[in-house]
């Protein structure tokens, strides 16, 4: 385990970076949690109780649903009696003005015919007159309505009162002339006809509020200490309603503590807190290489925040449910920029903080999760765009898969579970999911990763970096491909990453595009070092590292590649031209940094595996003979002088590695100069 210098600045503004850091997706997850205050359980109607056992904590009342008090409530309004006021005067106006209009009778009927009509009146304002539409207050079946009649009150059938039209009606029911009633018809006789019924509006809704008052919310007590649900027992509607009420009466005695949203943010700081620093324990402990990359500590963070954020604005504003969230593109990510181990570690991280966001928490982290292992174990290695496609089915389908498996566990209503089923939230998950690949660049360039799809585009031959090499500087081309498959094959052995070292072989000379002649394997006869001082050749060859950035960065190569330029030779010396000048002047003190690479020394295995590969090829190209001896002499002697030259120290390369790496050079190199055995010659005299 490294050891911290506790006296150095940079240690401290990295130990602060990373707790502000986790500090700061604390307080953002906290923030973004829901603070309603109330108290819920997790249940749903004809499904298992996934709790312990229920007890009531203190007795408390049963309430109806609102199903049944709107029922109640409908049914005391539709069977009110509303009140009308009867007015007697309107009798005798009515009446006594008739009289005096017609004392002489009605023109064509006879005097006596008087007292027929005021006898019709007197019938029609004692059973009553209402305005029309008045008659739409009463409800009910038997459409009854109280009559206040002075002191006292009467109920009646509204089918016993008349409108205005109806009573005028009645002067023609009887069997009549066809004379008569022309005389009646011209007489006016509505004029007299006037409503006696006044709809009572203020005492009517004084009575039907004092009836609806006296519904009750409750239909039962439950006692303290009553068993209410065991656990796995299927919540009906009857222990659903308990459960509310319960819910209703525990929220009602916490309401007067002014502690309860306090308790409550504690306790979601303290959840959050808690999984949070689980996680950095994790990296800290087992991540080393991506604890201390603030790229990889950016990343890993930026998608514990966001999934927060997203369910929280699925949750509150948008049209599908949390699992339509592309969940399985966070480890698909970490994944391909990191490794298996950290990417289970992100989603299961995820999942839990986003789990108090939802309602049904356990099946919620249970298809979160399988569903995040399927992308892990269906994407070991993103290299074309139809394995993301893939991707997408295998995770759609074990969503579907695990949600119905769950569903079977408890119900065994299958047409009941299929309409359940959420299958338009998954594939909108699943189709979600296709857009990792083009996300994935820019997650690149936003943390500065580089993904094997990268790295793919880099190595192939096509690339205008490449094709320039080939084209001017060929041997060095023919080099550059000589040493990535040596790298590749060790780091396959190894266990390295193998398409990121051959795609850094291919990289490592580019510097060699500007002075291309100057180096040998583009040499043919002339060796322009001839006319030069060693000194100055030493420059040119040492040029080509810095001149290997300049192209890499006008070609935008990713830092990696640029570490295989920057590393490839180290920090060590220019030894040919080192040592002729240390020959030519024996008693002159000579001035290393001259002849010294900028560096620095190799610091991943991958760098370390590409410098082997590197010189040694380089070196194999000098060798008179090719025999299994001079390769194996030279191998080891070349790797042997690295290894003690302390050009190894900063990397965690083994003595393993190291055996690997010169057992594979061998063989490949045996292979591709053809070695073979020796001959005996015949002798002189056996011939």
């Amino acid at each position: 385990m490294a050891k911290y210098d506790m006296s150095d600045s940079t240690f401290w503004r990295d130990l602060t970076t990373k707790v502000v850091l986790v500090l700061g997706t604390v307080a953002v997850i906290v923030w973004l949690m829901p603070r309603d205050p109330d108290y819920h359980f997790r249940f749903e109607t004809g499904k298992p109780w996934m709790n312990r056992q229920l007890f009531a904590p203190y007795e408390f009342s049963i309430l109806k649903s609102e199903e049944a008090m709107k029922k109640e409530r409908d049914s005391i309004i539709n069977n009110f009696q509303p009140y009308y006021t009867y007015h007697e005067s309107i009798e005798e106006k009515n009446v006594s003005q008739f009289l005096i209009e017609h004392k002489d009778g009605i023109p064509g009927l006879p005097l006596t015919y008087n007292k027929v009509v005021t006898d019709k009146l007197h019938e029609i304002y004692q059973r009553g007159v209402m305005v029309i539409g008045d008659n739409e207050r009463s409800r009910g079946s038997d459409k009854l309505l109280r009559v206040i009649k002075g002191k006292n009150v009467e109920t009646m059938s509204i089918d016993t009162v008349f409108t205005t039209k109806n009573a005028y009606k009645l002067f023609f029911a009887d069997d009549l002339t066809e004379d008569m009633r022309a005389s009646l018809t011209r007489c006016n006789l509505d004029n007299y006809i006037e409503p006696n019924l006044t709809y009572d509006r203020e005492k009517s809704e004084q009575e039907l509020n004092d009836m609806l008052s006296l519904v009750t919310t409750a239909s039962g007590v439950v006692f303290q200490g009553q068993r209410i649900i065991e656990r796995g027992e299927i919540v009906n509607e009857k222990t659903a309603r308990v459960l509310k009420s319960l819910e209703a009466e525990m929220n009602r005695r916490n309401s007067s503590s002014s502690d309860m949203a306090k308790w409550l943010l504690a306790g979601q700081t303290a959840f959050v807190a808690i999984i949070v620093v689980l996680f950095t324990f994790y990296l800290q402990l087992f991540r080393k290489e991506f604890f201390e990359k603030s790229r990889s500590i950016a990343m890993l963070y930026f998608l514990i925040i966001i999934y927060p954020l997203l369910v929280f604005l699925v949750s509150k504003h948008g049209p599908f449910t949390v699992y339509a969230l592309p969940f399985a593109m966070a480890p698909v990510f970490v994944r391909v920029f990191m490794d298996s181990r950290t990417a289970f570690m992100t989603i299961l991280t995820i999942v839990l903080l986003c789990s108090p966001f939802v309602t049904f928490q356990y099946e919620f982290i249970i298809i979160q999760i399988v569903t995040g292992i399927v992308a892990i174990y269906s994407l070991r290695e993103l290299s074309k765009r139809s394995q993301m496609f893939n991707t997408a089915i295998w995770v759609t389908l074990a969503s579907v898969a695990i949600y119905y498996t769950l569903q079977y566990l408890q119900s065994n209503d299958q047409a009941k579970m299929m309409d359940q089923i959420t299958y338009r939230d998954f594939l909108v998950s699943g189709f979600l999911l296709l857009f990792a690949y083009p996300l994935m660049l820019l997650v690149e360039k936003a943390f500065g990763f580089t993904s094997a799809v990268t790295l793919f585009e880099l190595s192939n031959s096509n690339h205008p970096l490449m094709r320039r090499l080939s084209e001017v500087a060929p041997g060095t081309y023919q080099h550059s491909v000589m040493v990535g498959n040596l790298a590749a094959e060790i780091a396959n052995r190894v266990g390295a990453d193998s398409l990121l070292v051959r795609t850094g072989a291919l990289y490592h000379d580019i510097g060699k595009l500007e002075n291309p002649v100057f180096f040998t394997e583009n040499q043919n006869t002339v060796n322009p070092h001839e006319k030069m001082t060693r000194q100055e050749s030493a420059q040119i060859l040492i040029s080509h590292v810095t001149e290997g950035l300049r192209q890499a960065e006008k070609y935008n190569l990713p830092k990696e590649i640029k570490d295989f330029i920057r590393t490839h030779h180290g920090a060590g010396l220019t030894k040919f031209f080192y040592i002729s000048y240390k020959n030519e002047h024996p008693d002159e003190e000579v001035d290393k940094a001259i002849f010294s690479y900028p560096g620095p020394n190799p610091f991943t295995l991958e760098q370390a595996i590409l410098m082997m590969s590197d010189a040694v090829e380089a070196a194999s190209r000098s060798l008179n003979e090719y025999t299994e001896e001079s390769i194996v002499n030279l191998t080891n002697r070349i790797i042997d002088s690295l290894v003690n030259d302390g050009f190894f120290k900063d990397c965690p390369i083994t003595f393993r590695d190291i055996a690997v790496a010169k057992q594979t050079l061998i063989g490949r190199l045996k292979s591709i100069y053809h070695t073979r055995i020796s001959y005996p010659e015949m002798k002189k005299d056996e011939s």
